[in-house]
């Protein structure tokens, strides 16, 4: 996702920026739960540590090794830090009693029972805005091809990490699993200074549904993984998959650590085949162990980050998950970072220049056993806004670049060369993108209707867009060659990775290396390294559908 900065979605933890050099436990603190992360084997020695430092246990989480702790603000992370038990120590963010406030809620358009039931058949025929889809023929996800010969299984589950997945799009109903979905996120309307964040809770207990996305972002995710071949609207990479909501962002687009890992736990446990993350986890763009520039908390707390979501990674990865991230829109080379002036970035307005290396990692894309997507335009150029790297980039697939930067462009905004999918028609309304008589107001939106039945999609670019396309080619894998389980399918995630690097298509670095984008309202220049079998621009190459729907295992 691109938004004009360096996130993907905003992602955040919640950091206690609270002073430096304290280091006794303050009554004056308010009392905080913390993610109290201790190292393999030394629990007892954190149980201690907690007690010690004045605090008290709340709960624990034995798969990821951590125990959920009370404590007096700054001063008791720190006194926690002071024992060889802790490895970190990340902010738990509760949002405490909310009142919720019934909003009126836009229409929600029937759903056509005939588009739901109606299957992929021996000869698909293409949906009506197939022709809107540039990246779905760049990666050969069509009807001749690669939906023709392997358009996916029900029983691959593809778990969408994000802002939530609008279950009732009726481009999306169709595949989506609603028992297995989860929300682990408690909507808060207000940031602690008073400021508006989520906005007015829509349910009591500002808990949403499993089928509700307020932001937008994972049901456009979700359409680009699996939206149905059904007659109406687009389709996605692998249109016969299960969707399943695994929510973790706000309705701002923030992201907290805890509901990360929980979602990822629940991947584990709940048989998922393939996770999405098109985001990072914040207050830190870049989480820097022992950066000088930060507070003792803040070390601790980014620690925390590092430590908590290579865990659950971990642990879904060795459960049969295989893991998938947007790499970033922040025009980085990840192998270089210089600065970081975006972080931390919630409470809002405490962002600050800080110096960094490359020890200090953005997560998940950098962590290990995570599969980092980068973003291509129209002309299969990296796009301007990707981050890139030749450590840090493993595949590439069409993110979109309204800017015609990646072909050498004038720099004239044209949303055609971004990506089409769903949206949710709630959020447009709120938005303004769409009237009152329920035709689109701009041209980033585009209605279809079938019969009685109308669905919205939007345009969008950035990293975000161009994950999901990797993880639509992964379920396509897993539907062809996975071993059956009950209910479903599974196939090692090693399995998983391999042929997608051996089904995307080689590309060369630019030529010269140092590739010049003549963005809106910027220019700049982006230097790939590496050879055709893996550079920073393309890693091992261009996600392919159609060579994942015939390559031999």
């Amino acid at each position: 996702m691109n938004r004009g900065s360096r996130r993907l979605a905003r992602v955040v933890t919640a950091a206690v920026l609270a002073m430096a050099g304290s280091t006794a436990v303050s009554a004056a603190e308010p009392v905080r739960e913390y993610l109290v992360f201790y190292a393999e084997g030394a629990k007892a020695g954190a149980e201690r540590a907690v007690r010690d430092a004045g605090g008290t246990e709340v709960s624990r989480d034995a798969r990821l090794g951590y125990l959920v702790a009370k404590g007096a603000g700054n001063a008791f992370v720190e006194a926690l830090g002071r024992s060889d038990a802790i490895v970190g120590v990340s902010t738990d963010k509760k949002i405490g009693t909310a009142t919720a406030v019934r909003a009126v809620p836009a229409a929600v358009p029937a759903v056509d029972k005939d588009l739901v039931q109606k299957a992929v058949v021996a000869d698909p025929v293409p949906d009506p805005l197939a022709d809107r889809q540039w990246d779905m023929k760049m990666i050969g996800a069509t009807a001749d091809k690669s939906y023709k010969d392997a358009p996916g299984s029900k029983k691959v589950l593809v778990g969408i990490i994000d802002t939530g997945v609008d279950g009732n799009h009726p481009d999306i109903a169709p595949n989506f699993d609603r028992e297995r979905s989860r929300n682990f996120v408690v909507d808060k309307p207000t940031d602690p200074g008073g400021e508006k964040l989520d906005g007015p809770c829509e349910h009591a207990g500002c808990v949403d549904p499993v089928d509700a996305d307020d932001d937008g972002h994972g049901t456009h995710v979700a359409s680009t993984i699996g939206s149905p071949l059904n007659g109406l609207g687009m389709a996605g990479v692998a249109p016969n998959v299960t969707l399943v909501n695994l929510r973790a962002g706000q309705d701002s687009g923030l992201f907290f650590l805890k509901p990360s890992l929980d979602a990822l736990a629940y991947a584990a446990d709940a048989g998922i085949d393939v996770v999405n993350m098109s985001y990072y986890i914040d207050p830190w763009l870049f989480n820097c162990k022992d950066n000088p520039a930060d507070t003792k908390a803040q070390q601790l707390e980014q620690r925390g980050i590092i430590t908590g979501m290579q865990r659950a990674l971990d642990y879904a990865r060795s459960r049969g998950v295989t893991l998938i991230s947007a790499i970033g829109n922040g025009q980085t080379d990840l192998g270089k970072p210089r600065n970081d002036a975006t972080s931390p970035d919630y409470p809002a307005g405490q962002e600050r220049n800080r110096k960094i290396d490359n020890t200090c990692l953005n997560v998940p894309a950098e962590s290990d056993g995570v599969i980092s997507v980068t973003a291509v335009g129209p002309s299969g150029t990296k796009a301007y806004y990707s981050d890139y790297g030749i450590e840090q980039s493993d595949l590439s697939a069409p993110g979109g670049d309204d800017s015609g930067g990646d072909s050498g462009g004038d720099g004239g905004a044209d949303v055609t060369r971004t990506i089409l999918a769903a949206a949710p028609e709630a959020v447009l309304r709120v938005k303004g993108l769409i009237g009152s008589d329920g035709k689109p107001t701009t041209s980033s939106v585009v209605r279809d209707c079938k019969d009685a039945t109308c669905a919205y999609y939007q345009y969008l670019q950035g990293t975000s867009m161009a994950a999901p396309h990797a993880t639509g080619v992964a379920a396509i894998l897993i539907s062809r060659f996975g071993e059956p389980v009950k209910d479903g399918l599974t196939l090692e995630p090693d399995t998983v990775e391999r042929l997608l690097y051996e089904s995307a298509v080689k590309k060369e670095c630019p030529s010269p290396r140092a590739h010049s984008y003549k963005a809106t309202g910027q220019e700049a220049s982006h230097t790939c390294e590496g050879g055709r079998d893996k550079n920073g621009f393309y890693g091992r190459g261009l996600v392919d559908a159609a060579r994942a729907a015939t390559i031999e295992r």
